[in-house]
């Protein structure tokens, strides 16, 4: 079957950094089900794994997470699906990913795919979805519901493809004021079309912004990009006992000045309960069903902005280098091989 991987870490520029290649088959055994991949989308992890992953030359490394498409065959212990349902998913990063034409994922964190969108619509979600729900409701532990003073909630880089969902789950489904960064007037734009009740520029110093508001502090902050930029700045606009998120990768974090506003630190990494095939695996498989309907509800959108092509290696390196640009908006997703 037709898939795309790599056998060298290289630079996007380079020409062998991603290449068309031909793989076997896989047969779906226990409660993995075998997916007919129709759409992916690329997020940051794809560029960053891909950069420093060290396959075996003889063997091509296959990226990509998030996945839509029609389920071919199950294993002989799946319950959840069967053959022909249409599915959405963000796979394991301890298994071989989803840009080929077929993908082996089990099935605990595959969920049914909202009925109103497309292949392509679909895909965009799976991952940042994943990411932002568990922030938000299992580390931050933020309850589903209105209340008339929710608190307030900051989302730094919040026209990327996490910061795009997590707005949205955040205005539907809780009673935060919402407040996110974005420093260009689209993706400001953006971030106000998916529901922020505030934008403030992230270029700018972020503490001075938040308070240019009238806020004094926030009870959460979620920072999904250049966290070491901002570190400062979030130590000094959260609020004694709030709880502070991360997802990205700074190269040393410094917990010790959190302590005077006895404020908590938490990661999220969606991969966790895959690796770890934990306990409570199968809440992904819960989470991706339940957005399904918020999403064939009319209360949450895709966040796909683009469809750049077909799923091959030249289409995925232009992917590749628009998320390294750090220029991307929403979601860019190829469709079919």
């Amino acid at each position: 079957m037709k898939a795309v991987g790599f056998h060298r870490s290289l630079p996007i520029d380079q020409a062998d950094a991603l290449v068309n290649c031909e793989i076997a088959k896989p047969e779906p055994t226990g409660r993995d089900l075998l997916v007919k991949v129709e759409a992916v989308s690329v997020n940051p992890v794809d560029t960053k794994v891909r950069m420093r992953g060290n396959p075996d030359p003889d063997i091509p490394k296959i990226l990509g997470y998030d996945a839509a498409g029609t389920i071919a065959a199950v294993g002989g212990a799946a319950t959840l699906f069967k053959a022909g349902d249409k599915v959405w998913y963000a796979g394991s990063i301890a298994r071989p990913g989803t840009n080929s034409e077929f993908h082996l994922v089990d099935e605990r964190i595959v969920g049914r795919m909202p009925k109103k969108l497309s292949f392509a619509e679909a895909a965009a979600l799976p991952l940042t979805t994943i990411t932002a729900w568990e922030m938000l409701f299992d580390r931050f532990a933020i309850r589903i519901g209105k209340p008339p003073e929710g608190g307030r909630l900051l989302i730094i880089g919040g026209a990327g493809g996490v910061g795009s969902i997590a707005i949205q789950l955040a205005r539907r489904l809780t009673g935060l004021t919402v407040i996110a960064t974005a420093s260009r007037p689209e993706t400001q734009a953006w971030c106000r079309e998916l529901g922020a009740h505030h934008v403030v520029d992230h270029a700018k110093p972020l503490a001075e912004g938040v308070r240019a508001l009238g806020f004094k502090s926030v009870d959460y902050v979620f920072s999904i990009t250049q966290t070491e930029r901002h570190l400062e700045a979030i130590v000094e606009i959260i609020g004694p006992q709030g709880k502070f998120g991360l997802i990205d990768d700074p190269k040393a974090l410094d917990a010790l000045p959190f302590k005077r506003k006895c404020a908590s630190i938490h990661w999220e990494s969606m991969f966790t309960r895959a690796i770890f095939e934990t306990p409570d695996m199968i809440a992904q498989h819960r989470l991706l069903c339940e957005t399904a309907d918020l999403v064939d509800d009319g209360l949450i959108r895709t966040t796909l902005t683009d469809t750049l092509g077909k799923i091959d290696a030249a289409t995925l390196k232009r992917a590749h280098a628009l998320i390294e640009s750090g220029r991307a908006k929403g979601k860019v997703v190829l469709a079919g091989f």
